[in-house]
């Protein structure tokens, strides 16, 4: 199913409003990764992992290719591999007074 450009803006936000599911496609930009590796990588449980993969994949942003008994996981569209990059070279000027903490939740 193909979704409008505002629709695929607010999923890429909300997979990237949790900070696993922004490592995840943070890894997945380099090249395509294995479950296994990247619940390593990342420091979380397998279970966990495969609960935001399976989000990542909902909202269309990553897909999944069976390798014999393993399962490997790659961005859809390498432009997301370029979006992620562009957002991560941005500088803000925040002000702190609305996002005093990067970390928490309800940021205007």
């Amino acid at each position: 199913m193909q979704v409008l450009s505002s629709d695929a803006l607010s999923r890429f936000g909300y997979a990237l409003s949790d900070p696993t599911r922004a490592k995840i496609l943070l890894i997945l930009r380099d090249g395509p990764g294995y479950p296994s590796e990247l619940a390593d990588r990342i420091g979380v449980s397998r279970q966990i992992l495969s609960n935001h993969l399976a989000c990542l994949r909902g909202c269309g942003l990553v897909t999944v290719s069976p390798e014999g008994r393993r399962s490997r996981y790659e961005l859809t569209d390498r432009r997301i591999a370029h979006a992620l990059t562009d957002l991560v070279d941005l500088v803000l000027d925040v002000d702190p007074a609305c996002c005093p903490d990067s970390n928490e939740q309800g940021c205007c």
